[in-house]
């Protein structure tokens, strides 16, 4: 079986990285930090997809658990569409704008059914949070979309500072030169982390697991 990493000429494929962009507004405030993003992961030889997701019928996951046996989600839509995009990616980057201190509802409901329908290990896939926001609510929502990686043991890419534009139209958005110098970076560091961790894969291995995974409540 051929490495994922190689192509058919045995030539390392460059590394690939999926980005979400969760609000309804395509080419909107979201867009813009993402494209900066995207761009800047371009120039350090990462390809990029960006992929709209905030406009879209997305209902939330129903907890069938039917994806544990068939492999994917019983809701045949873009959830499904994505994921193979999301298997096959070294990284991915979420953006969100802020809704009442929360990311997109629509977003939330994607991101759920995402994460818990692909059965592929996740295991050092590199994630990170990109939230837009006109004044506030952006600390939380940045917080509510970190945590779809720390429970997958996926590496968070951080950046100069929280990764997080203001703005209220693009042309605001390309008016925080902080914001837009913090997605440079992030893409940057996301880069770097990426290549670091093919490295080290293929000198150490991923980390080692455990045979059984515990579940445990708190029921006595």
């Amino acid at each position: 079986m051929e490495c994922p990493e190689t192509n058919q000429n045995n030539e390392e494929k460059k590394p690939y990285v999926l980005l979400i962009n969760g609000s309804p507004n395509g080419h909107g405030c979201t867009y813009t930090a993402l494209e900066e993003v995207s761009k800047t992961l371009n120039q350090e030889g990462v390809d990029t997809e960006i992929i709209h997701v905030g406009n879209k019928p997305i209902r939330g996951c129903i907890g069938c658990k039917k994806c544990m046996t068939a492999g994917r989600c019983v809701f045949d839509d873009l959830v499904n569409e994505v994921a193979p995009k999301f298997n096959a990616c070294d990284g991915i980057v979420i953006g969100s704008p802020v809704y009442y201190a929360s990311a997109n509802g629509t977003l939330i409901s994607f991101l759920d059914r995402l994460f818990y329908s692909s059965l592929a290990d996740k295991t050092m896939k590199v994630g990170a949070a990109v939230v837009s926001c006109r004044r506030a609510g952006n600390t939380a929502t940045f917080d509510e979309l970190n945590k779809y990686f720390t429970i997958s043991e996926m590496p968070v890419v951080s950046s100069q500072y929280w990764n997080m534009v203001h703005g209220n139209s693009p042309e605001e958005v390309r008016q925080d030169k902080e914001g837009l110098q913090t997605m440079r970076t992030l893409g940057r560091n996301m880069a770097f982390l990426i290549k670091s961790i093919r490295l080290g894969r293929e000198a150490y291995g991923l980390p080692e697991k455990e045979e059984q995974h515990i579940f445990t409540n708190f029921i006595r």
